[in-house]
């Protein structure tokens, strides 16, 4: 697959996609299409939908084969989300653990040499 050279820099590439998806996107969504894939080509305005990022790529560019294209998923802030844990939690269970560590009779040990 031959790849598409970016035709704007990273910052109005963004800028651009968040414009289409604002003005000519969202608009027309649903609320069943929440958790969806947006592919967007930010110079035709033309999109494509789907619950596969890839597969509304590739309808995409099907479509309009030199897109430009912006992925937003469709009722939240981010595409991808690193790390899994939820931040709250994470912290509980690790200063829970840390305090367990403490407590524990082979913390109170002396950290002398070992005979």
């Amino acid at each position: 697959m031959a790849t598409t050279k970016r035709r704007y820099s990273k910052e109005e590439f963004a800028q651009r996609g968040d414009a289409v998806y604002e003005a000519v996107v969202r608009p027309q969504l649903t609320s069943a299409d929440d958790g969806r894939f947006a592919a967007i080509d930010i110079l035709s305005s033309t999109y494509e939908v789907d619950v596969n990022e890839i597969e509304a790529c590739d309808r995409l560019r099907a479509r309009v084969p030199d897109a430009q294209i912006w992925i937003v998923r469709v009722g939240s802030r981010y595409v991808h989300r690193f790390g899994g844990r939820d931040r709250r939690r994470f912290l509980l269970n690790t200063t829970a653990s840390i305090s367990s560590f403490r407590t524990s009779p082979r913390s109170r040990r002396s950290r002398g040499a070992r005979c």
